[in-house]
């Protein structure tokens, strides 16, 4: 794992299914990822619209990530190049759903 594809939340990008998606072209798993998104986030994503190679490398990336997730921007709005580097990630409400149900999260941004 390259520490570049730790997005700023913490989320390992090379295990995302929009990443996967995009570096392999694999469009069902596109159309899959479009379908539970959108079921998920009550919007309508389309399958075009899966294509990501990081929150944190340059390069194409889904809508969310590259304008409408609030961890990201914050941590931009920041300067950091993750939440790992704040010092109210602990405390923090934006950040704080995330690292609290994945383990995996927490451990990359203290790492």
């Amino acid at each position: 794992m390259k520490d570049n594809m730790i997005a700023c939340c913490g989320l390992n990008c090379e295990k995302c299914d929009a990443y996967l998606a995009t570096i392999h072209d694999d469009q069902a798993l596109r159309e899959k990822t479009a379908k539970e998104w959108s079921e998920l986030n009550h919007v309508t994503i389309l399958p075009e619209q899966i294509n990501c190679e990081g929150c944190r490398v340059d390069g194409v990336k889904t809508v969310y990530c590259e304008s409408l997730c609030g961890i990201r921007q914050c941590a931009l709005k920041k300067g950091f190049e993750t939440c790992g580097d704040c010092p109210e990630m602990e405390t923090c409400r934006i950040v704080g759903m995330v690292i609290s149900n994945n383990p995996e999260a927490r451990k990359n941004l203290k790492g």
